[in-house]
């Protein structure tokens, strides 16, 4: 029993390492946001098409009041995932990614609206905690600085992201999670198709390898093993463990693009991660 919990957490941690892997692939690929993430979204479509079919997935959608939602959320996260890269591209990976995580206390504010339930003034020192973490990632706030766009892109990144998942909260027990992220991918990469007409896509080739990277090991097997993990482990014991993702984004960043985090990126972040792991053991005691 105690091998399979360790083998449990250790996929769960494997899952989180490969999406962590998007931090230092989106801020290496010397292309435009908009082209990497239809790039991303059309491999990786093409990959949980496949896995579906191997396991024999149903891939039908149950009622067609299921669409609308399928792809509004499709487009928020098309939004968080470009919105995402420009945040890294700005800034570097510690900053891009420990402003997107912000993504949960965001969860919480935003829920009593979205999903009718009780809000809890517990939100409010949360938020508090999370804008003095942001403060001190960039204490000298200059619109002007690519630091504060990157915070900046990172937290509208994050506020796409956290109603995306609000949307598609209710629908989460009734499909195959890799199937709801085929849908997700197909959505992306029909909404992003009109920017392969204007935007520049003559790095295609050089950058195809790190292209297939970011779909296959990041989006299509690191979301997959997410997705699988999380039938072992609650939902907030689950955000807990992944809190280590910017952290496994750090260190990726420091071994293949040598970017160094300042003391400012570690004080400030440790805030943003405190407060995670509060509001997961919070909601977890409920």
């Amino acid at each position: 029993m105690q091998q399979n919990h360790l083998k449990n957490i250790a996929g769960l941690l494997l899952a989180t390492l490969f999406i962590s892997t998007s931090g230092v692939l989106g801020r290496y690929i010397a292309m435009p946001s908009e082209i990497i993430i239809w790039f991303r979204s059309a491999f990786a479509a093409v990959f949980l098409y496949l896995f579906c079919k191997y396991r024999k997935i149903d891939l039908r959608v149950k009622s067609t009041k299921h669409y609308f939602p399928f792809f509004i959320g499709g487009v928020f996260m098309a939004a968080h995932w470009v919105t995402y890269f420009y945040a890294l591209k700005l800034s570097n990976v510690a900053i891009g990614m420990l402003s997107l995580y912000t993504f949960p206390v965001l969860i919480a504010f935003l829920e009593p609206v979205f999903l009718k339930t009780k809000f809890n003034p517990i939100h409010i020192v949360l938020g508090l905690l999370v804008l003095l973490g942001l403060y001190i990632l960039s204490p000298d706030f200059n619109i002007e600085s690519s630091s504060v766009q990157g915070i900046l892109f990172g937290l509208f990144s994050a506020l796409c992201y956290a109603i995306r998942i609000l949307i598609l909260k209710q629908y989460v027990l009734q499909y195959n999670g890799v199937l709801l992220m085929l849908y997700q991918t197909i959505v992306i990469a029909v909404c992003l198709f009109p920017t392969l007409f204007f935007m520049d896509i003559s790095g295609f080739q050089s950058q195809l390898p790190y292209l297939l990277l970011l779909a296959l090991l990041t989006t299509a097997i690191g979301h997959s093993l997410m997705v699988h993990s999380l039938q072992f482990f609650t939902a907030s014991t689950a955000s807990i463990l992944s809190s280590v993702q910017p952290i496994f984004g750090i260190i990726l960043a420091f071994l293949f693009l040598s970017e160094i985090p300042t003391m400012h990126t570690f004080i400030g972040g440790s805030l943003i991660l405190a407060t995670v792991v509060i509001e997961s053991i919070r909601s977890k005691n409920k």
